[in-house]
């Protein structure tokens, strides 16, 4: 497994293409929002907080739409646990991907965690699965906004979120952090 490296505001994201539930493929690529793409990655089928996660973004899509924002979530989940996951949590609106490769998450600075066996939703927890993380895309390619976490919990309100898109909208703000050397400034 590859070291992490963090990505950077205002730099390329690394690619992105990955299958849908439902059939199709989702690739970054093919993007051509208005202002952003937002990528959601989550744990997988195992993880209720993620299940309650997914459905407040779900129930929120329409306003990330309004605000000219693509969303995708995914995993490295496999099709079927994919597929359990959509039904079981109710995601009726989002675009949900699947089959995300251990290497490709570490290429987006995710964590990767083993195994701790079957979890409080009485489901088996893969081998090895990426932690969360949630990446805000400019059209061309350049990271906006990032975050990654190594555990399930306190991930960012999609309520702030799009109230911070109405502010970086309106305001044109720019990406921060993007400082790589700052011995170099």
């Amino acid at each position: 497994m590859s070291a992490i490296t963090p990505l950077m505001p205002r730099q390329k994201v690394p690619s992105l293409s990955v299958p849908l539930v439902g059939g199709g493929t989702w690739s970054l690529a093919d993007q051509t929002p208005e202002n952003f793409t937002m990528v959601v990655f989550y744990r997988g089928l195992h993880c209720p907080i993620c299940g309650k996660y997914l459905k407040d973004l779900d129930d929120k899509l329409g306003e990330f739409a309004k605000r000219g924002v693509n969303v995708v979530v995914l995993s490295s989940d496999t099709q079927e646990r994919a597929e359990q996951a959509k039904e079981k949590w109710k995601l009726e609106n989002i675009d949900l991907g699947y089959g995300l490769s251990l290497e490709a998450a570490r290429e987006w600075g995710l964590y990767i965690s083993t195994s701790n066996g079957v979890t409080s939703s009485g489901v088996e927890e893969p081998a090895l699965f990426s932690e969360p993380g949630l990446f805000v895309v400019r059209p061309d390619g350049t990271l906006y906004f990032g975050t990654v976490q190594t555990m399930p919990f306190a991930r960012p309100a999609f309520d702030q979120i799009l109230g911070a898109l109405d502010f970086v909208i309106a305001k044109g703000y720019p990406a921060r952090g993007e400082v790589i050397d700052h011995t170099n400034v």
